[in-house]
């Protein structure tokens, strides 16, 4: 039987702003606390983009391979991955516009 525990994993992710449409890559240990912290401003670098939508994450099982992840993806292959792996989300958004 598999147990998962959410709370021994690292976590990758990506934020949307809704104020200029940009996306912000981070990692953490919390995601849901860390996401809260954005929303409100306590986080220095992206206090002035809100509101976020969150749009992507992939959890990793130590912080060395979360930290190598969000590296990967703010480079320009990892942005074309995001693009490509997000494509349907962002095709989506279009047609609502």
């Amino acid at each position: 039987m598999m147990t998962n525990n959410f709370a021994e994993y690292y976590y990758v992710y990506v934020l949307l702003s809704l104020k200029d449409g940009k996306k912000y890559t981070g990692y953490t240990k919390d995601l849901s606390s860390r996401f809260e912290e954005h929303q409100k401003g306590k986080v220095t670098s992206t206090k002035n983009r809100r509101p976020f939508k969150l749009i992507y994450f992939e959890g990793c099982l130590n912080q060395k391979d979360a930290l190598k992840r969000e590296k990967y993806l703010k480079t320009h292959y990892g942005k074309m991955y995001l693009g490509n792996r997000l494509k349907s989300y962002f095709i989506g958004r279009e047609q609502d516009s």
